[in-house]
């Protein structure tokens, strides 16, 4: 097969959009197409690699599969040993535990799978997942799974058939990435089946030319002006999506097309005679694209690492340090790594074969043996005194919520009790995330307060019926969760409940220009949440999608509106301050460096208000509403232990699990506050009231 330096170009422009992109650099909102782009790339070399071979009777599949492990493993698995002792030294335990699983999953071309199905609200964020990147390595080696074989039982056959074959498994490939990308995002982005089509463009072009040579050689030595306009227009279409596109943008989608079909023009029309051909043919280009693969494997642990240590965003400086580390080690292993194992002169297929067997199977252990230790939480004196839970999601995984919901399929929502089940006295607790940081303070109230309680949740829908992620923004998805929110109503009215709900907020309004510019909470000393996948929310009312604020008021208003109308009083807890530092992190940093607890962790008042100012006032116009009760976490967290600070922790006792998630001492604070707001209730906890100035610390021991 002849070389052609434009394709190692092509690798070039696809590697460092992917690089800056991860590195935040935000001109290049769009550089997550490079994958697409490499898989395109991928399909088409392969493919025509073996279609040559069985051309000419000398393809063998156990050759095939050497060439591959050649091609990734030695350098894969370089990069993997690498990132054991910054594992070891700068992850909370519960996050070691999370990476021992891909240390186990890796080797066994799996990790796609590993992160599409465990991709969730509690899961730590991309950027922070050091071995994230190898989805694409998995997806690759799936389908050369199966390709290779497909196409030795197919290749005596009639070509033209063996092209529709590939063809139509092309676009159910797609159809079924547009359609799971809106219902299944994780699970679509990163699995083989809503991937295959990227890498069938890429071998449909390599059968097309192989099957007609003739066009092949029209494509070098016919019509030039038809060569320079192809290759021009793939080229902008790839430009276009890498600065056009951005994380709001779904992928796979239709949408993927414009990057692929860019490429794949490219690979059709470029060559040395043509403009894209001598542009991506030029030294750097080539040069880049020829380590290209090393550097896609070092940059997600460099930036992964970065943030773990440094807890702090990237700047422009921080992400020429990527890309020019990314690229420095890229070459480092090109050169002593990739290039000498490719070198069956040098290392034998017996070698490989052994290499191979040895890295998985150290690899798989090491995983095991992190993964069944719990992340070594428990050992090495990892974990400071002060902290008893690493994060919500692990005290949930160990302790379990409050109660297990229980459906009720014809109304489309789930529910369970907890406090005290059986008294006569319901209060129902609703919401997200926040709501389940309370529960279980609030169950232990329930309990002395003889209250029953009864956790509400609506199946598959916002907690905001009328504001839903953008990417979903189904106008018939809506309606039926207006439905079964209409169906919750019915059931709080039903039940004679108070509600409870408790929510973040001000994440699930984001965007709304000039109000909520950012999505991950900042504060004005340097933190910026790093461990929240991205997400953009958009009010949908009457079949109509918009990120205005004016209907992302209309949303949350007819969502209070409602619950008002069902029930006799509701106790809205307002925003809890973000503190935009993980504080589980911060305690298990410094702990290490002088073995001392934390002292005090607190961000600016005027951090909190700025952020959180538009939903606050939306709430503020039903507190003369007789049945509103409001629940200000501000007056207990903030004002209160710091004069002109929110406090997240103080005299070492930790109110937060992480950034936002309120910890059980902090969680005692609120719900005693809420407690308190029980009108009929003996007001046994009176005394809460004055901490707002002079307040009690409370140890969660």
């Amino acid at each position: 097969m002849k070389y052609r330096r434009e394709i190692d170009g092509l690798r070039a422009l696809a590697v460092v959009p992917v690089i800056m992109f991860h590195a935040g650099v935000s001109i290049f909102s769009g550089g997550f197409v490079g994958v697409d782009i490499f898989f395109v790339i991928s399909g088409y070399l392969i493919t025509s690699i073996i279609a040559i071979e069985l051309d000419q009777n000398s393809f063998s599949i156990l050759k095939f599969y050497e060439r591959r492990a050649r091609r990734i493993l030695p350098a894969l698995f370089l990069v993997m040993l690498c990132t054991l002792p910054f594992a070891w030294l700068w992850m909370l335990p519960s996050a070691l535990k999370d990476y021992s699983r891909s240390l186990i999953a890796v080797p066994l071309f799996a990790s796609n799978a590993l992160f599409g199905f465990t991709s969730g609200y509690f899961d730590i964020a991309s950027e922070l997942k050091p071995l994230l990147h190898t989805w694409s390595l998995a997806v690759e080696e799936q389908y050369y799974v199966f390709f290779p074989l497909f196409l030795m039982l197919v290749w005596r056959l009639s070509h033209k058939l063996v092209m529709s074959l590939l063809l139509s498994a092309a676009i159910l490939s797609l159809l079924i990435a547009q359609w799971s990308t809106a219902k299944y995002n994780a699970a679509a982005f990163y699995l083989l089946p809503t991937r295959a089509f990227e890498l069938l463009i890429g071998a449909l072009i390599s059968l097309y030319f192989i099957n007609k040579p003739s066009l092949a050689l029209d494509r070098l030595q016919g019509s030039q002006m038809l060569n320079q306009s192809g290759s021009i227009a793939g080229l902008a279409l790839i430009i276009y999506a890498i600065f056009a596109f951005d994380k709001s943008t779904p992928s796979p989608s239709f949408y993927s097309l414009i990057p692929t079909i860019g490429a794949g023009l490219v690979i059709v029309y470029a060559s040395a005679n043509t403009a894209v051909g001598k542009l991506l043919g030029n030294r750097v280009l080539v040069g880049v694209g020829l380590i290209s693969y090393s550097a896609y494997l070092w940059h997600q642990p460099i930036i992964a690492f970065s943030k773990l240590r440094h807890l702090l965003g990237f700047d422009q400086t921080s992400a020429f340090f990527i890309t020019s580390s990314s690229l420095a080690l890229a070459y480092l292993s090109w050169r002593f790594v990739e290039k000498p194992f490719r070198d069956s002169r040098i290392y034998s297929s017996r070698f490989i074969m052994i290499f191979s067997a040895i890295g998985a199977v150290g690899f798989i252990a090491a995983g095991s043996i992190i993964y069944s230790q719990n992340g070594f939480r428990d050992s090495f004196d990892r974990v400071p005194p002060n902290i008893k839970w690493l994060s919500l999601s692990e005290k949930l995984d160990i302790k379990g919520d409050i109660c297990k919901p229980i459906s009720h399929e014809n109304l489309g929502i789930s529910s369970c009790l907890f406090g005290d089940v059986n008294s006569s006295r319901n209060i129902i607790l609703y919401g997200d995330s926040h709501a389940q940081a309370i529960g279980e303070q609030l169950s232990q109230h329930f309990v002395k307060l003889k209250i029953r309680g009864i956790k509400v949740i609506i199946d598959e829908c916002e907690i905001v019926p009328e504001l839903r992620l953008y990417s979903r923004a189904n106008t018939d998805v809506t309606e039926k969760c207006n439905a079964r929110f209409q169906n919750m109503l019915a059931y709080i009215k039903s039940q004679n409940a108070e509600v409870i709900v408790s929510s973040r907020w001000t994440l699930k309004l984001y965007p709304i220009k000039g109000t909520i510019d950012d999505m991950s909470s900042k504060n004005s000393e340097g933190g910026i949440e790093n461990d929240l996948s991205y997400r953009e929310y958009a009010s949908v009312i009457s079949r109509s999608i918009s990120f205005s604020d004016l209907s992302k008021k209309i949303a949350v208003k007819n969502f209070v509106n409602g619950l008002l109308s069902a029930t006799n009083r509701l106790y809205l807890i307002y925003p809890v301050p973000e503190i935009s530092w993980d504080i589980a992190r911060l305690n298990v940093s410094h702990y290490r460096a002088d073995k001392t607890p934390l002292s005090e962790i607190s961000i600016p008042h005027s951090d909190f208000k700025s952020r959180n100012s538009f939903v606050n006032s939306i709430f503020d116009e039903y507190k003369n509403d007789a049945k509103f009760v409001p629940i200000m976490p501000e007056d207990i967290f903030c004002n209160s232990f710091i004069k002109g600070r929110c406090v997240a922790q103080y005299q070492s006792i930790p109110y937060y699990y992480d950034d936002d998630h309120l910890s059980d001492a902090g969680a005692r604070l609120v719900v005693e506050k809420l407690a308190n707001s029980f009108n009929d209730i003996p007001n046994v906890y009176s005394s809460v009231s004055a901490r707002r100035h002079t307040p009690t610390v409370v140890s969660e021991f």
